[in-house]
């Protein structure tokens, strides 16, 4: 299919507002959009910027107002067409009169799907798949876990260049530099999930929380904002009551009603739990008089996290409602078989939640949150976690569990993004990178393709991921 120029370039801004989501929508998708008025010019632009906020579409309608009708929507995921915590997005663009609307990727959740469906048939345009790879990489997260039922992952691991991760003694700290480290906090705040494994606690206690200090500062502006095509309301605001009072409004219509959704009920294949590390709790009541997509006026707990572009360094972000950049504390999954987790482990601290993953048939006497899980060869159903994961509202997890647990998830192809920091230093020998991943022969090499290669001080960020990964970009 031909794009239109024009089509080609108002979806690449909505992919890119989408990116300015990441780390704080979850369980939700990332979502921007751009409305343009009849005329062809840029009248209003927006993103979702944390679970139970108002929508990309409603942002970026509440800004254009009036001059969205006769217009035309781009929107980087097909508009929701049922209410839970907050009304339909495909309602709220009907109701603003937009005469067209062009969508990258279909919403997969069946839960959610239909918004295409139901503005055709009310007589608006439509044109789907447009942008679809650019809109899937930059919402691929939360597309493995709507169309696969289990958690995004993320392997992280930093190596000298020959591969090395710790010297013959065992030590490793630090073979990368402070800016290295500091870059490893911001990605793990936007995670939902740091996933180890018992070889690591043992060896290295570590305290698997998110610490991305200044660069994640509270902010008392709101959340980020971008500079608007329009030079009306910054992109992404949601500072003026007025403004989402309106787009409250125009989501909420006669279908609208007022009550607190409960975390589950938006998007996702979760159970309806709110999960430690998760989605966070949105303060108050999320969804005001008419269903209206507004944020709660009680303080939100967990919630918000970094915003970037893409794997841009995160900036900060803070969500109405009290939850603030820094403040989101994603959960700690120690992947321990037998149960031998020490009890004054740091990771059992209280920092942040844990959840220590051990065998459904293993005795233990271990005072924790246990999820007990089928064993599979001589270590846990891995499938089996990531599924109970997301169950729990976990859309992405950071693993950071050591040669032999990553190499069990590369085995079983679970692997869905790699990013390696390499430092200028050799160590000749000591412990690989990567333990035994079910290859025997060259042919059988986990081929991964890079999507970016990055200075970090010193040091160099690799950002690959699988070179083929079904289910995911469909």
């Amino acid at each position: 299919m031909e794009i239109p120029a024009q089509d080609a370039a108002h979806m690449a801004r909505a992919v890119e507002l989408a990116g300015h989501g990441h780390g704080t929508t979850s369980p939700n998708p990332v979502v921007g959009c751009v409305v343009l008025d009849a005329g062809g010019q840029v009248a209003g632009e927006g993103f979702h910027a944390y679970a139970g906020g108002p929508h990309a579409e409603v942002v970026a309608l509440a800004q254009a107002g009036e001059r969205a009708r006769g217009g035309t929507a781009y929107v980087t995921l097909e508009p929701c067409d049922h209410t839970g915590r907050t009304g339909p997005c495909s309602l709220a663009l009907l109701a603003a009169g937009v005469a067209r609307v062009v969508i990258a990727v279909p919403d997969p959740n069946p839960k959610a799907a239909g918004g295409a469906a139901r503005l055709r048939a009310h007589g608006v345009s439509v044109t789907s798949g447009v942008l679809g790879a650019e809109a899937e990489r930059v919402n691929e997260e939360w597309l493995t876990y709507a169309r696969l039922g289990r958690s995004h992952v993320t392997w992280k691991f930093a190596a000298t260049l020959d591969g090395r991760s710790a010297a013959e003694d065992g030590t490793s700290q630090w073979i990368t530099s402070a800016a290295a480290r500091a870059d490893v906090h911001r990605m793990r705040a936007a995670a939902d999930a740091i996933v180890a494994g018992i070889g690591t606690v043992l060896a290295d206690d570590p305290h698997l929380t998110a610490r991305p200090g200044s660069a994640s500062a509270p902010t008392s502006a709101g959340p980020a904002s971008l500079p608007s095509a329009t030079g009306g309301t910054p992109v992404g605001a949601v500072a003026s009551p007025a403004v989402v009072r309106r787009a409250a409004d125009v989501a909420g219509g006669a279908e609208g009603r007022q009550g607190a959704g409960r975390a589950g009920d938006e998007t996702g294949p979760g159970n309806g739990a709110t999960a430690p590390g998760g989605g966070g709790q949105d303060g108050g009541q999320s969804g005001g008089q008419g269903g209206g997509q507004v944020a709660g006026a009680g303080a939100g707990v967990g919630g918000g996290s970094e915003v970037r572009v893409g794997w841009a360094a995160p900036t900060s972000q803070a969500r109405p409602g009290g939850g603030v950049a820094g403040g989101r504390r994603p959960l700690r999954v120690v992947v321990d078989t037998r149960g031998r987790t020490p009890q004054d482990a740091r990771v059992l601290d209280d920092a942040a939640p844990t959840l220590v993953a051990i065998a459904e048939d293993a005795g233990t006497g271990l005072k924790a949150d246990l999820l007990r899980l089928p064993r599979h060869g001589r270590g846990l159903d891995l499938e089996a976690l990531l599924e109970e994961l997301a169950a729990r509202e976990v859309v992405s997890v950071f693993l950071e569990g050591g040669p032999t647990l990553a190499g069990e998830f590369l085995r079983r192809g679970l692997v869905d993004r790699v990013v390696a920091y390499l430092a200028p230093a050799l160590l000749g020998s000591g412990r690989a990178a990567l333990g035994a991943a079910g290859v025997g022969t060259i042919g059988e090499m986990h081929r991964l393709t890079f999507d970016e290669i990055s200075p970090i001080g010193p040091d160099v960020r690799l950002i690959a991921r699988p070179a083929t990964q079904p289910g995911r970009e469909q």
